[in-house]
């Protein structure tokens, strides 16, 4: 493990100067760069009367839809009011790159934003689901709702949710009593199993796994990079502070996705 950023970078790229088949395990340190209030930011504003744990729950959207909707589309318009970092176009660059050559670089984040598309990266796995698809809350329909562009007037305004303006989610267009949400894992649900074997088979694939921007604490994401090690991958994690994997990486970086990842572009 080393401490000194130049000399972990220069590692990093002999790791993967030969590897074909990459894995980028992502957190919410990747989305809070480029502006994304991360989950545990200070309990202001939209979080002032309600935990995350109350607000992002299936009974609360049961009970408030009108409340939970809302809260959603604010959080949405503001993933979208920002814009990928040089981390997040880099590995789109890289994406393209391997995949022209025969290889491979997949992408498994725990960001419900589309910072990584938006960035020209194809991502293999959305572990908990993506605020810009939406589903039925009671037949779970898949529905072509589309998410309009925030206007300047919403981008600027940072209510409360007593002054949030409420909308009612509207109908599901296949049963007749349903309303949709967000394909996005609420407090109480189970990941998506499809995505956990996407990224499990990804991991177990893998030349190198790189996570960047993860606390490494969240289950069962955070499973992910001993997968990707037993299975003979070599691990290499970004972050500016250590977390429990620092130690059982095969190189830790301090630092930014977008300062660091450029940095590793072959």
């Amino acid at each position: 493990m080393s401490n000194f950023p130049n000399v972990a970078i220069r590692e990093a790229r002999a790791m993967i100067q030969d590897a074909q088949r990459i894995v980028v395990l992502t957190g919410a340190g990747m989305s809070a760069e480029s502006g994304v209030p991360t989950f545990r930011d200070a309990q202001t504003g939209l979080w002032e009367k309600y935990s995350p744990e109350e607000l992002a729950t299936p009974e609360a959207m049961y009970n408030r839809p009108d409340l939970v909707w809302s809260w959603m589309l604010h959080q949405a318009r503001v993933m979208r009011s920002v814009e990928p970092h040089d981390g997040h176009r880099m590995l789109g660059s890289w994406q393209r790159e391997l995949v022209d050559g025969g290889g491979a670089l997949n992408i498994v984040t725990q960001n419900i934003d589309d910072l990584h598309e938006r960035g020209g990266s194809d991502v293999l796995a959305h572990l908990h689901g993506t605020t810009f698809t939406f589903r039925c809350f009671e037949c779970q329909a898949p529905s072509d709702y589309r998410l309009e562009d925030p206007t300047d007037e919403q981008l600027q305004a940072t209510p409360t949710l007593d002054q949030l303006k409420l909308e009612e989610p509207p109908a599901c267009g296949v049963c007749s009593h349903g309303f949709i949400r967000p394909n996005i894992v609420m407090f109480g649900e189970l990941l998506p199993q499809h995505a956990m074997d996407d990224a499990l088979e990804a991991v177990r694939e893998a030349d190198v796994a790189i996570v960047v921007g993860t606390s490494n604490i969240v289950q069962p994401a955070a499973t992910l990079p001993i997968a990707a090690s037993a299975a003979g991958a070599l691990v290499i994690e970004i972050n500016p502070h250590m977390t429990p994997l620092s130690q059982d990486a095969d190189l830790y970086i301090p630092g930014t996705a977008g300062t660091i990842l450029p940095e590793l572009y072959p």
